[in-house]
């Protein structure tokens, strides 16, 4: 079967390397950067995700895939095309699927046999449906051209793992044709199969994003809540994770979640259900929870002094995870720009996040290759992602190199007992 990828960016391009890992031997990967097109034909990976880079090379070197910016050339001889292009928020909420409109556009205009069209991005509930009746308007030669939809499940990080040992393949469907066609591509994959129809399967997509969200956002509220009473949020998510209806993922506080999945997928559908006249009262309270909860550090340590002009501060960790070079949605970056309004000299670490920050904020911080010189002599410091080499760094380099040891730390990297041991001000999630 001859399979082509629209877009390749962390979906895409991971989707692609692994369907050759696993036996696919036609598989073209089309995007308009030619930039990263250049770099993926130089072995080069535009993305950090681990194990990417060495399947990648595998892949080429046995012929298995290719990548390109000529759509015709891709589409025009594909059984299967799988569009994977972003789906970013527009300024009330909704998904903007100009990306994806684009694709179909191509497609209808190269498809030269018949088609099955397998849309992995983020898409509204009902956008297989409008992309199928689309295609069939469109194309105007004697060709059959299907829909399935077929959400990704992959975490920045993890993708590689996640899409080779899918916890589920879900796949949304309207006839026989297209799940044979499917179940095809996946042959050689031993996971689990739902197998529903488009619609269910796009709300699968949103359900099980929301509701992780949900999770971070409850435990959240629940730490705050356990530094004003006294309890200790670590010793609470423990007797919780013992409950196999509650489970013991997703259950560590820290000052928000971020990245390109959350944050987009709790607005769309929050906008999704306000558009058709109901109101999901828990998804908006996790947006809610989540966007104090990034600023919940910076505002504590705005009582604690007059002012931040002048001041040196450490921001250890970029990005809004470790594992991934993504920085979008990160809580650093919000704090970053309110410590710059109000004066402070930032100083930043983080092991493979600081090229895309530069993007951001260009000189108006200053990029440092260790933690050392990150905190030295500085007033404090806001650890934003617990990397490990963050994790494990030697917490007495805090009292020794900066100016004030003042730590406030978004992701307890480290044991409150060993803290205990030192003269750092340390202030952390929901702990006592």
């Amino acid at each position: 079967m001859k399979i082509a990828i629209a877009g390749v960016g962390y979906v895409g391009l991971v989707t692609g390397v692994c369907l050759a890992e696993k036996g696919h031997h036609h598989i073209v990967c089309v995007d308009v950067d030619k930039d990263k097109i250049k770099m993926l034909n130089d072995g080069i990976p535009p993305i950090y995700e681990k194990d990417l880079e060495k399947m990648m090379k595998e892949a080429k070197n046995r012929g298995n895939i290719e990548y390109t910016t000529d759509y015709a050339y891709a589409y025009s001889d594909a059984d299967a095309i799988f569009i994977a292009v972003g789906t970013p928020e527009r300024s009330d909420g909704s998904a903007n699927l100009d990306y994806l409109k684009k694709v179909i556009k191509q497609i209808a205009e190269s498809a030269q046999k018949d088609i099955l069209v397998i849309v992995k991005s983020t898409v509204p509930i009902g956008t297989n449906n409008f992309v199928e009746e689309y295609l069939k308007k469109e194309i105007k030669r004697n060709i059959r051209a299907e829909v399935a939809s077929n959400p990704e499940f992959l975490a920045q990080g993890t993708a590689v793992r996640d899409t080779l040992e899918a916890s589920r393949i879900v796949i949304g469907v309207e006839s026989e044709w297209a799940e044979e066609r499917m179940l095809d591509i996946y042959k050689s994959f031993d996971n689990p199969f739902v197998i529903t129809n488009r619609n269910s399967a796009e709300m699968v997509k949103y359900a099980s994003n929301d509701f992780l969200a949900l999770k971070i956002s409850y435990m959240n509220d629940i730490a705050n809540l356990c530094e004003i009473v006294g309890a200790d949020i670590e010793d609470v998510a423990l007797g919780m994770s013992y409950d196999d209806r509650i489970g013991k993922n997703f259950l560590k506080p820290g000052i928000g979640y971020g990245g390109s999945c959350f944050p987009k997928d709790t607005k769309a559908l929050h906008w999704l259900s306000n558009t058709n006249g109901y109101e999901l009262k828990t998804i908006k309270a996790a947006i809610e929870v989540n966007e104090l909860q990034k600023m919940k550090l910076v505002r504590q340590a705005s009582n604690m002094i007059d002012s931040f002009e002048g001041l040196k501060v450490a921001v250890l960790g970029l990005t809004y995870k470790p594992g991934t070079d993504d920085l979008r949605e990160a809580p650093s970056i919000v704090n970053i720009k309110y410590l710059l309004e109000r004066g402070a000299n930032v100083h930043v670490y983080d092991p493979v996040g600081m090229e895309n920050a530069k993007v951001i904020f260009s000189d108006s911080i200053i990029y440092e290759n260790n933690i050392d010189l990150a905190i030295a002599d500085a007033d404090m410091c806001f650890i934003m992602t617990e990397w490990d080499q963050i994790k494990k760094y030697d917490i007495k380099n805090y009292e020794k190199l900066m100016k004030r040891a003042l730590v406030f730390d978004g992701r307890n990297c480290y044991d409150l007992e060993e803290i205990k041991e030192t003269n750092i001000e340390y202030y952390s999630i929901g702990r006592q």
